[in-house]
């Protein structure tokens, strides 16, 4: 089965902010965050029931790993799907605050 291909946008006002998937139907996936002094607390990953089980979460948390390790921030996991995804990739310990 191939990979699908989501178009993960971003979005910050003040220390509050989020990566989103705008999945169509007026539906979105998100993975919301604080900024606190340069770490995004990540504290919640949702996606619709319709669309559970392809991957969309994931593919938010990649993009804020991308996203931290090009702006130089540090992510701090408190979302316990985020949790679970940094203790299966050690190779992201590197922007874990």
């Amino acid at each position: 089965m191939a990979d699908l291909e989501y178009d993960v946008q971003f979005e910050q006002s003040g220390n509050r902010g989020r990566f989103f998937i705008n999945l169509g139907g007026g539906h979105e996936a998100e993975m919301t965050f604080h900024d606190r002094d340069g770490t995004f607390v990540v504290d919640h990953t949702g996606v619709p029931k319709p669309f559970e089980g392809k991957g969309i979460a994931l593919e938010l948390v990649k993009a804020g790993v991308q996203y931290a390790r090009e702006h130089d921030k540090k992510i701090q996991p408190v979302c316990p799907y985020v949790v679970m995804q940094f203790k299966r990739h050690k190779d992201w310990d590197d922007i874990a605050a």
